[in-house]
């Protein structure tokens, strides 16, 4: 019985010593409280009291950043929220430089992302999305390089806007569609003319197309089921006879 608590307490300490790291894990292993070295995955061996472990996670971690109120640039209040995609590169530095890497990195995205669209306008958050996770990542990224963390990727996910604004984005949206509708419009009834002009120019040179294209139109008039047929008569043809009835 006087062997058996040694060899029991021996056993639990051998099976305290020896830690398991998964592959996406590192192990900072500190010695009487100084950093000692970065062990990866494998069975590796930590000896109780006479040194200390931290695990850090290597995997990207999905970090959604809180609804913000954002005055943007045009001076109209909304409501954003974003999701950062990171990963810790350097374990060391991520034990080291920072507390809690996530949640200065949480703090640090907030910050930056009331920043970044507070100097843009409404119209760019809602149409160059990419640019502006572009420069959300550019910067929270150099912020967090010291600590051993690498930013992915930032993408804003929802622009909450108020019902008023969205009333009168939404007649804008309206008359901007009636000023492209008008200026096709516009273009088609230029283009007729010129053809129109065109043909003109065409007939002009030869009399008898005139007289031709006279007899189509009584063609299209009569094929119709029309109980009345209309002839144009050009006015010049009438001349002579307005002028001997104003001599009488």
């Amino acid at each position: 019985m006087s062997l058996l608590m040694p060899v029991i307490l021996l056993g639990l300490l051998l099976y305290a010593s020896f830690k398991r790291v998964m592959e996406y894990e590192r192990l900072v292993v500190f010695v009487l409280g100084k950093f000692h070295t970065v062990k990866g995955p494998g069975i590796r061996l930590v000896i109780p009291v006479l040194q200390q472990m931290v695990r850090v996670n290597l995997q990207i971690v999905t970090m959604e950043v809180p609804s913000q109120d954002v005055i943007t640039r045009d001076n109209i209040s909304v409501k954003v929220n974003a999701v950062i995609f990171l990963r810790v590169v350097d374990p060391q530095r991520a034990v080291l430089a920072v507390q809690d890497y996530l949640y200065s990195t949480s703090q640090v995205a907030q910050t930056t992302l009331r920043s970044v669209l507070g100097q843009s306008q409404l119209d760019d958050l809602l149409a160059k999305r990419d640019d502006i996770n572009a420069e959300l990542q550019r910067i929270i990224d150099q912020q967090t390089e010291p600590w051993g963390v690498k930013v992915a990727a930032v993408e804003v996910k929802n622009v909450d806007i108020p019902q008023d604004m969205q009333r009168a984005i939404a007649r804008q949206a309206e008359a901007e569609r009636e000023r492209r509708a008008k200026i096709i419009h516009a273009e088609g009834e230029f283009q007729a003319a010129q053809k129109l002009a065109e043909a003109a120019n065409v007939i002009s040179q030869n009399p008898a197309a005139l007289q031709l294209r006279y007899l189509q139109t009584l063609v299209e008039i009569a094929g119709d089921k029309n109980s009345t047929t209309i002839f144009p008569i050009p006015v010049d043809t009438l001349a002579p006879f307005m002028k001997g009835l104003l001599s009488k």
